[in-house]
């Protein structure tokens, strides 16, 4: 199977259910980003050695494949009649949920905030913090989506979340691997 089919030539994409759209539009540029997050949060994991944030990043990574999925889909392709996702997997609070939870582990290992923190902290910190602005991207782009179309809120709350997560994420490596964070104070 060749992985190039020609059907997007001329600037368009099919969606699920085979709806085609213009490359720029907003629903596009919204899976798009969370492409570009998970691809992000892959080479952050190529400078980390510990094996639980490890576990962590990839179970990320995959409830972003399904983020992106669900992101790609219209309203009226991904519910049924009884209300309920067709897709075979979709992010529903619980995976909030366990980010919640593993922030609130991290951050119990962590100095309480005083200051802005610089991006930074070591290669490893460095790129967690760069995968928190795609996020943040990533997130902003799909609430400009569902200014338009209906988005479902869960997804918003995930992107919303998994930032926060990738902050205390990037503190919690930095502290481990011994790298001094730098602060922003105001003169």
């Amino acid at each position: 199977m060749k992985i190039y089919t020609k059907t997007g030539d001329k600037g368009e994409t099919a969606l699920y259910g085979g709806t085609r759209v213009s490359k720029a539009s907003a629903r596009v540029e919204s899976y798009g980003n969370i492409d570009e997050l998970n691809a992000a949060i892959g080479f952050a994991k190529s400078w980390i050695a510990d094996e639980a944030v490890l576990n962590q990043l990839k179970k990320i990574q995959f409830d972003l494949f399904t983020v992106g999925s669900e992101a790609a889909t219209p309203i009226d392709k991904l519910m049924l009649a009884n209300g309920k996702p067709r897709l075979p997997l979709t992010i529903s609070e619980k995976e909030t949920e366990e980010l919640e939870q593993w922030m609130d582990a991290l951050d119990e290992q962590l100095e309480p905030l005083q200051f802005f923190i610089l991006p930074g902290g070591g290669k490893a910190a460095a790129a967690l913090h760069l995968c928190r602005t795609v996020c943040r991207r990533a997130e902003r782009s799909l609430v400009f989506l569902k200014e338009t179309e209906e988005v479902r809120a869960e997804l918003v709350q995930y992107l919303n979340r998994l930032s926060d997560y990738l902050f205390i994420l990037a503190r919690y490596i930095s502290k481990i691997e011994g790298e001094a964070e730098e602060f922003w104070k105001p003169r």
